[in-house]
């Protein structure tokens, strides 16, 4: 797909309003001024992160809308503040205290306050969030002693280990006083973003861009340094290549450029690739099951669908070797949660067919067992190109699945809603604590519509025993016990099934200066990132 330079008739009166070039030399030659574009290949239908907790909204809503704390590269305990500017957790795992940073305004002029926290806590984290919900549950109260303190009560002890690794992605603060006493789920602002962060929402025009512009009244002071990020939408990944060599675009993140090019682009004058900066971030290709079929309801049938899958050649020719395989829950990468003894199921066609036909599904004249939907998630590339290979692996086993493509708005609809699927290719994200985004994607009596969780029916009590002991447990040792022994029972149990777990890559010209300086720099704050001169 040919690159087309943004549209200039978006783009005419920011130019009269703002300088784009850069202007003042700041910190370690960083200029004051000027617009970063960068390429996006989505576009979420919901923008506010204290809803939705996942990448793709943090990746334009980081800018606007900021955290208690964020996942810092120094510091004991990898975070550096944000909104908040300290904690501390009772030694009985009832209660932590956050500090809250004095003079900061939202950007519509009216000052933020503890008051803010609170309800932000309470009635959208515990109550609406995709990920809140598990780890915000036992929340009981919120006391705001002054305006700058926000004391979090827990009805039953919960680890401050948990509550600290959630700070960056779980805490996103929003305003009250636009969103007390709303529909906090169709409230405009979802869209049409206020928060206290570097950048404000300006516009978005639906398959174009989203445009973020400078907020001179930030609390950090001389920050940030860029006037403007203009996302441009190029779901054609091909597309951001061609636009970053052209010069149309300066930055693309989560792997944007496909793979296969980036031994070409790493020869191109003035690009820069970044492997740095998503450690807090492992993705994992998963195949989610919906056991509401009645053929993948039969645990030997799941087992046949894993031992179908060729993990090595997934990871060899659909990531180019930027993953490693995975068989568990909890990613290698977790020295502390991950468990290395899982059996897991590996490459094994001939036993796949063994247990389909133990399980009673023979083989028809035309050599089809039954027939699947196959909804690969529309996120990036590698999602769409590994259900086309999962599509030929089930073929060989008898399994005829149909690929259904959706856009994401319709892909989340249709599992996460409708539950109109039979197996779809997902990529969670593990956040450094199984309690944050892993759970979620086991534990049953979730409601409907809930992104990015157990939305395919799968019920085991002893897992969610499990879940609950570890939600509770402050002791380290116990809880990764516990953690432990809930991998080993969902891999046995093929609730989903793990299948590789990865990370991005970034490409930036080289005039674009502190790239990829935090383990979450994609869906950070941006504030300190400019051009150099």
């Amino acid at each position: 797909m040919p690159a087309f330079p943004l549209p200039r008739r978006a783009l005419l009166a920011a130019a009269a309003a703002l300088p784009l070039l850069p202007r003042t030399a700041g910190a370690q030659g960083i200029q004051h001024g000027g617009r970063l574009t960068v390429a996006a290949d989505s576009e979420p239908p919901n923008l506010n992160p204290a809803i939705i907790a996942s990448n793709g909204v943090f990746f334009v809503a980081s800018k606007v809308i900021e955290p208690l704390a964020e996942a810092s590269y120094d510091g004991s305990d990898g975070l550096a503040p944000r909104l908040a500017t300290g904690w501390t957790a009772a030694a009985d795992g009832r209660s932590i205290t956050f500090a809250l940073r004095p003079g900061v305004a939202w950007h519509d002029g009216q000052k933020f306050t503890a008051a803010d926290v609170a309800f932000s806590a309470l009635e959208v984290w515990k109550k609406h969030q995709n990920l809140g919900r598990a780890v915000f549950r036992d929340l009981e109260a919120v006391q705001t002693p002054d305006a700058h303190t926000a004391v979090f009560r827990f009805a039953v002890p919960t680890p401050a280990q948990l509550i600290r690794n959630a700070l960056p992605a779980l805490t996103a603060v929003l305003p009250k006083h636009l969103y007390a006493d709303t529909d906090i789920m169709k409230n405009p602002a979802n869209r049409k973003l206020v928060g206290t962060g570097p950048f404000r929402f300006a516009e978005t025009r639906p398959g174009e861009f989203t445009r973020l512009v400078r907020n001179a009244e930030y609390w950090q002071q001389d920050r940030p340094y860029l006037n403007e990020i203009v996302y441009r939408v190029l779901p054609d990944r091909a597309a951001a290549a061609n636009a970053l060599e052209a010069g149309e675009i300066q930055l693309a993140a989560f792997s944007a450029v496909p793979l296969a090019d980036l031994d070409r682009i790493a020869k191109v004058p003035g690009l820069k690739i970044y492997s740095n900066g998503y450690e807090a971030l492992t993705y994992q290709l998963v195949v989610e099951i919906n056991h509401r079929r009645k053929e993948l309801a039969d645990v030997r049938v799941r087992r046949a669908v894993a031992h179908a899958i060729d993990r090595d050649f997934v990871v060899r020719t659909i990531f180019r070797g930027y993953a490693t395989t995975s068989q568990g829950p909890v990613p290698k990468s977790d020295r502390v949660f991950h468990a290395p003894d899982l059996a897991g199921y590996g490459f094994n066609p001939a036993r796949a067919n063994a247990l389909l036909d133990e399980a009673g599904y023979p083989r028809g004249s035309d050599g089809v067992r039954f027939r699947l939907r196959l909804l690969p998630a529309p996120f990036f590339n590698e999602t769409r190109q590994f259900g086309d290979y999962l599509r030929q692996a089930l073929a060989v086993v008898g399994i005829d699945a149909t690929i259904v493509s959706n856009d994401t708005p319709a892909h989340i609809k249709a599992v996460y809603t409708d539950h109109d699927f039979d197996i779809t290719v997902a990529t969670p994200v593990y956040r450094g604590d199984p309690a944050i985004s892993t759970t979620i994607l086991f534990q049953s009596g979730l409601p409907a519509g809930v992104p990015f969780s157990n939305q395919y029916g799968y019920v085991n009590p002893e897992v969610d025993s499990l879940i609950k002991q570890a939600a509770a447990t402050i002791d380290d040792a116990e809880r990764v016990r516990l953690y432990r022994a809930f991998q080993k029972l969902v891999v046995d149990d093929v609730a989903l099934i793990n299948v590789a777990e990865f990370s991005f890559i970034t490409v930036a010209r080289d005039t674009v200066a502190n790239v990829s300086n935090n383990p979450r720099w994609a869906v950070s704050n941006w504030a300190d990132t400019g051009f150099t001169g």
